[in-house]
């Protein structure tokens, strides 16, 4: 049990390790602003009041490790995904992983961005109140494919 626990923590770790790598390559090749996990860190460091959505996060009491609180959170996350996959798909899967489980929770995981994170920090539902949605979206969707293919990669490293 505690096997497993371990390779679920480190699939999550490796798959948001690539998720980052290219968010990077992003920045790199196509001028992408680089991730700012500020704002998603002010934004968990107001949950302990209980404000879960804010009209715009920028205008919330910043915090002075929001930086490093957001990178936690994020990596934290990814944890609880590789978790979460594990538990669903079982042992079987750690010793023959297979894309597609990895690539349904890939997907199913942007719901938490949508409907919970952008609202939350003033950006609306699926960044509706963004002034380029769909392309937010767009990112969205090919970020977490990636996200996919790193639990998915990180799986098959570790069998």
């Amino acid at each position: 049990m505690f096997d497993i626990l371990w390779r679920a923590i480190a699939i999550g770790i490796g798959a948001t390790v690539l998720m980052d790598i290219w968010a990077f390559f992003l920045h790199w090749a196509f001028g992408q602003p680089r991730p700012n996990w500020g704002p998603p860190g002010r934004w968990v460091w107001h949950l302990k009041d209980g404000k879960v959505f804010h009209d715009d996060i920028a205008n919330a009491t910043p915090y002075a490790h929001e930086v490093a609180l957001g990178w936690a959170f994020h990596y934290f996350t990814g944890i609880v995904y590789g978790i979460i996959l594990v538990a669903l798909t079982g042992a079987a899967w750690l010793a023959a992983p297979t894309f597609l489980p990895a690539f349904i929770l890939g997907i199913v995981t942007i719901g938490a961005g949508w409907f919970l994170l952008a609202p939350g920090m003033g950006a609306g539902w699926a960044a509706s109140k963004r002034p380029n949605p769909m392309r937010v979206r767009a990112l969205n969707l090919v970020s977490h494919t990636v996200f996919a293919l790193g639990l998915w990669g990180t799986a098959l490293l570790i069998r």
